[in-house]
């Protein structure tokens, strides 16, 4: 076997490996699929995270794959399962600084529990997709954050997979969406998942655009958009004063994006506004609402992979997924 480690800043190697030995709670997976998260490039960048001296980061959370052990008091699982893992619910926190990664072979998943840990893949939903569920209920768990409801209109900050998640799921929700990124191929996915339009801000007047779509609002000091919640998924430092800028009374601004560093905002200019800026991270109950979506999904779902690479290819894989080109990019393992 084989798993995606990384030794130091920017070295990440696909290292031998050998599945530990499992416990009478844990199931062994076969891995099928395991998506690159941005987190994944990030902790490269880092150089791992929760990493011992003269230790490893092991990498892949976004999983899907089919059970290949059961231990003796695992309850409601059987060999050959198609199954999702959600890796928020073991104990090692998969692919996030515990000692198993995704990108490998057969995957250890320790105090393993179906419905939990483990979800169920649904009929006729392939590999590649199902393992699209955590990045998609990341993306869902912001747009529950942003209390959203049909109608209203919300701009997404950032087209990358989770922005993109994003305007699948606000769009489903009969949401009026702008989608903003700097890449034309990430904003022509956004158009293709329903965006009813997508901007590239640096080469717009994104008050006057949000305008013309929105409509104008009012506050007490200046004139603002008629947009109704604004989603950054981005991570861009001006997003913050130029969302304070242009927001209407009461709006709502969600933070999903990972600031490294502090943000100065401008308190004043929100306080006329009485808007409210909070955050989202993970994805606490909304796996099974995504599991269960997929089937009348599928289609548009399909169309958020850009790419898909062997294991043996996934060093190239993690350069293609760190471009502005990419969405989703999959690795497809133990393809027989």
């Amino acid at each position: 076997m084989r798993v995606l480690n990384i030794h130091e800043v920017n070295d990440v190697r696909l290292d031998p490996y050998e599945v530990p030995e499992p416990g009478k709670n844990d199931v062994i997976v076969k891995v099928k699929a395991c998506g690159i998260c941005g987190s994944d490039l990030s902790y490269i960048k880092m150089g791992g995270i929760m990493r011992k001296p003269d230790g490893v980061t092991a990498l892949g959370h976004e999983a899907a794959g089919e059970i290949l052990h059961v231990g003796e008091d695992v309850e409601g699982v059987c060999i050959g399962q198609r199954v999702i893992i959600n890796p928020m619910q073991t104990p090692s926190f998969i692919g996030s600084g515990g000692p198993e990664g995704a990108f490998t072979e057969q995957l250890l998943v320790r105090e393993a529990r179906l419905g939990d840990s483990l979800l169920p893949i649904p009929d006729g939903i392939p590999y590649d997709i199902a393992a699209l569920t955590e990045p998609l209920s990341v993306a869902l768990h912001g747009v529950n954050r942003s209390q959203a409801t049909a109608g209203e209109n919300v701009v997404v900050f950032g087209c990358g997979p989770i922005g993109l998640g994003m305007v699948l799921w606000l769009v489903d929700k009969g949401v009026n969406v702008v989608a903003l990124d700097l890449a034309t191929e990430r904003r022509e996915r956004a158009l293709a998942l329903g965006a009813q339009a997508a901007f590239d801000p640096t080469r717009v007047d994104l008050k006057a655009e949000l305008t013309k779509l929105h409509g104008a609002a009012r506050t007490l000091t200046r004139d603002a958009v008629g947009t109704d919640a604004f989603i950054d998924a981005a991570g861009a430092p001006n997003i913050l004063n130029d969302v304070i800028g242009m927001a209407k009374m009461h709006s709502r601004l969600v933070i999903t994006a990972a600031y490294m560093k502090p943000v100065e905002i401008s308190l004043g200019a929100m306080l006329t506004t009485e808007m409210t800026i909070t955050t989202a991270m993970g994805y606490p109950d909304e796996m099974p609402e995504v599991v269960a979506a997929m089937p009348r999904l599928r289609e548009k779902l399909a169309g958020m992979i850009s790419h898909h690479y062997p294991l043996d290819d996934i060093i190239e894989a993690l350069q293609v997924a760190a471009t502005p080109q990419s969405a989703k990019v999959m690795i497809n393992i133990n393809n027989d």
